[in-house]
């Protein structure tokens, strides 16, 4: 029986997670992806009853616990004492939590924090630190640190902050480990041989050969992990049908980024994003004239004129410089016309948008200099999308830049209900709203008012990301010029098609005549389109039943042949005759 200070000795010590990862590897060098985690449990102390941490708190905790450590001379020892004092936090820290915190920690001596942070990933045997560790890696690592990250990302529980550190290393390894995790070998299992190879011909036949349905990260995430800029690149010295092939694929992976079903717009995810879109600029001249060819070319010219990717960094003139390339193909003569559609409904209506947005996005007079501008955008029906009224300041679209959590509201909203315009009584006015509901991520909200020859827009309330602070600006614009674009705005019909004018038309009744919902106890609640079916117009309204619950009704108007004009006026009668409960459901 050994002495109890022996005992110690006695106890192996269990394996670093890297060395779990490395018998992963070893165990199938060539062979399928491995889910499953090979490291052995690891004790964890039973968490005390607090829920959640305290930002603020946990900061100054884990600066006292860390900070001695980031600058001590054994990185050995700095990492056996992270080990200790990591594993005695009550309740642990998340990985999200603990990178934000990590990376705001001031680093005196970089060449030992770094040390320590190798020394974590390469022999830490708890979660906690090598975590630790990789936050550190993602701001002081080297390619030299990369090919550890691989080997580690082997473990399921490590392939987020595995992917977040990869990502500031070396982007295209992060999005091959993200698309090895979570898309799973099936659809991606070509494309990710040809990558594993390093085959350019293999990936770049792959990646055309992807179904055009990609969620908007995973569509990232193939273009990060194929160098999907480096591949366009080569478009000139390829035979005609696979360069244009490639740049149709690329064009598909951009506009797929640019959903606006998701909380942050891929797109601004994708660094690469500026030059992704010069190739195809460059390369649309080689695309056939076909339907889908005309969407992808006008997507991408909404998108460089009012959507998030305005907002990367683009440089003096490149992005007008695309635009220029790609409205100067929409302009030859073989391709103003639209292809013959035949009788498919939805490829019917996605000719008509085809027509609408040509005339809105080529045909728009823009005020050079102008500080406000207001643009209808309507997604492409091929991935559908609520329209928004986009706002502009400077040429930036406001929302994105500084919401982040969902799109502006619908002109109907913003434009049509008189809320942009501005008048002596300061008036808040809600831009957007988070998809999840204000209740769970908020919304973006600005207080509009007149001030003499000026119109002030301040007093902003938006959310506040985790542990920081989000100060907007106050924002003036000249009265006279700020009065007439709302103006333009609230009167351009440009965009709409005949359900959605008889939409317009329909609320803009009941505004003027309250009587016709007064007498049956009803309200408005919102007139648009059916997202699936847009040739039907959609009223909702709502009425107070027993017990205090508020019942809606909704009442849809079919496309009969007629004009918007004569459906709404007959809407309005039945309003004015029947009550609509009896008709909506």
């Amino acid at each position: 029986m050994s002495a109890p200070e022996e005992r110690g000795a006695l106890t192996p010590r269990p394996s670093s997670l890297y060395a779990c990862a490395s018998r992963v590897e070893h165990a199938e060098p060539e062979g399928p992806w491995c889910l499953a985690d090979a490291a052995p449990p690891v004790p964890r102390r039973v968490p005390s009853n607090r829920v959640s941490r305290d930002f603020t708190r946990t900061r100054d905790e884990l600066t006292r616990l860390l900070g001695p450590l980031l600058v001590a001379p054994d990185p050995v020892e700095a990492a056996e004492e992270a080990h200790r004092r990591l594993d005695a936090l009550d309740p642990p820290v998340r990985h999200r939590t603990l990178r934000l915190l990590v990376a705001g920690m001031p680093v005196e001596n970089e060449e030992r924090a770094r040390a320590l942070a190798r020394v974590l990933v390469r022999t830490g045997t708890g979660y906690l630190a090598v975590c630790t560790g990789l936050a550190l890696l993602t701001e002081l690592g080297g390619p030299q640190d990369v090919p550890h990250l691989r080997t580690l990302g082997r473990l399921r529980s490590l392939v987020r902050p595995v992917v977040h550190t990869l990502d500031a290393l070396d982007r295209p390894a992060g999005a091959l480990l993200e698309l090895r995790n979570h898309c799973g070998p099936v659809p991606f299992a070509p494309l990710l041989a040809a990558l594993d190879a390093g085959d350019r011909t293999a990936v770049r036949e792959r990646l055309v050969a992807l179904p055009d349905d990609l969620a908007p990260e995973v569509a990232r995430r193939v273009a990060e992990a194929s160098r999907l800029v480096g591949l366009l690149a080569e478009v000139p010295g390829l035979p005609a049908p696979e360069g244009a092939a490639l740049v149709a694929r690329a064009g598909r992976l951009l506009f797929r980024m640019t959903s606006l079903r998701d909380y942050q717009p891929e797109i601004l995810a994708y660094p690469d994003a500026p030059r992704a879109y010069e190739a195809f600029a460059r390369g649309a001249g080689l695309l056939p004239r076909t339907l889908d060819h005309h969407a992808l070319l006008l997507s991408a010219v909404q998108e460089l004129s009012t959507g998030p990717a305005v907002l990367h960094d683009w440089g003096p003139g490149r992005r007008e410089a695309a635009l220029s390339e790609l409205t100067a193909v929409l302009g030859r003569p073989e391709w103003r016309v639209v292809p013959d559609v035949g009788e498919d409904s939805g490829v019917r209506w996605r000719a008509a948008w085809v027509r609408r947005t040509r005339a809105q996005v080529l045909g728009a007079s823009r005020s050079p200099g102008a500080r406000l501008r207001i643009a209808v955008h309507e997604r492409d029906p091929g991935d559908p999308a609520t329209v928004e009224a986009r706002v502009l300041v400077d040429g930036r679209p406001l929302v994105p830049e500084y919401f982040g959590r969902g799109p502006a509201h619908s002109p109907e909203e913003l434009l049509f209900s008189g809320a942009l315009r501005a008048t002596d009584e300061p008036r808040e006015v809600q831009l957007a709203e988070a998809y999840c509901t204000e209740g769970c991520c908020g919304a973006l909200y600005v207080t509009v008012r007149r001030d003499g020859d000026q119109v002030v827009w301040s007093g902003w309330r938006c959310p506040v990301p985790p542990g920081g602070k989000r100060e907007l600006p106050e924002l003036r614009f000249d009265a006279a010029a700020y009065d007439a674009e709302v103006a333009r705005a609230e009167g351009d019909r440009s965009w709409m098609w005949p359900a959605r004018r008889t939409a317009r038309l329909i609320a803009a009744g009941l505004r003027g005549r309250p009587d016709l919902l007064a007498r049956w106890s009803v309200r408005l609640d919102w007139a648009g389109t059916v997202f699936r079916n847009p040739d039907e117009t959609l009223v909702s309204l709502s009425y107070d039943a027993e017990g205090g619950h508020v019942r809606q009704i909704l009442w849809c108007i079919p496309e009969d042949g007629t004009s918007p004009e004569d459906r709404a006026a007959a809407a309005l009668r039945r309003l004015g005759e029947e009550d609509p409960r009896a008709y909506g459901r």
